[in-house]
């Protein structure tokens, strides 16, 4: 028997659901039995593989959908991992969550003076500012890496990998606006687009986790106008907007970077 920690959080036991019968699909002609545990903890998902075929399963899981660590022996200096952020913590720091939950919950703290070294060559931004900038929120996927561990009070200290400031560094370097979606899969959104004949306002949709997708918008095309009309077809979802004219030396937003 096989216990994995998917890399994934779901927002509703629907989708619970939904990862256990498509996972059985996926392993139908092998023996290999998969089954989503009952105790979910931080909205993680558990899976128990049983079988002959267990090892086969969980490599192709392992690979396709990804798996985190499970303490923090398994986490170390300059190794990067996915996870999702936690919390925009008042006192200025940027609180990561990668999985590990044994024997306790320990999560990745990426400091504010280490956001605005990186994503801002140094500007003295609250943090505050820059998760509005850079449509930064709890339950967004993004990648770290590890820059120390303190066992002893349970810290993870860290920054974001350097494939995460490139893509945001990109996004902020187009002229594109992108709608991000926290909550539905992207045969969802993709059905959604296609009923309110946005799809035509829409370059692509980029998956940032099964259940995470974002949304780049053709030039002219507003994002956040996009929310009211596709909205009422996901109410149980969480949208993000990043405008890469917020900036531009006159935007109202980037006033205190100047």
């Amino acid at each position: 028997m096989t216990v994995l920690t998917l890399l994934t959080k779901t927002y509703n036991k629907g989708q619970l659901k939904q990862i256990e019968m498509s996972l059985q699909t996926i392993f139908e002609d092998l023996d290999a039995q998969v089954q989503i545990l009952d105790k979910q903890s931080n909205r993680w998902v558990k899976v128990k593989i049983t079988g002959e075929d267990e090892v086969v399963a969980k490599n192709y899981i392992t690979k396709q959908i990804g798996i985190c660590p499970t303490s923090l022996d398994e986490v170390s200096s300059d190794t990067e991992f996915k996870g999702y952020i936690q919390k925009i913590d008042t006192t200025g720091t940027l609180i990561v969550d990668i999985g590990i939950l044994e024997p306790k919950t320990v999560y990745a703290h990426i400091p504010l003076t280490t956001l605005q070294t990186q994503l801002l060559e140094g500007k003295e931004i609250s943090l505050k500012k820059i998760a509005e900038l850079f449509a930064l929120s709890a339950d967004l996927p993004i990648s770290i890496k590890v820059k120390g561990i303190h066992a002893v009070e349970n810290i993870i200290n860290a920054e974001l990998s350097t494939t995460q400031v490139e893509k945001l560094k990109n996004w902020q370097d187009s002229l594109l606006e992108r709608l991000i979606v926290l909550g539905a899969t992207t045969d969802e959104i993709t059905l959604t687009l296609e009923r309110t004949q946005l799809n035509r306002d829409i370059i692509n949709t980029e998956a940032l986790g099964l259940f995470e997708q974002v949304l780049t918008c053709k030039l002219g095309t507003n994002a956040a106008g996009i929310i009211p009309r596709i909205g009422r077809y996901m109410r149980n979802t969480q949208f993000l907007v990043f405008n890469p004219k917020n900036f531009t030396p006159n935007a109202k937003n980037y006033t205190q970077i100047l």
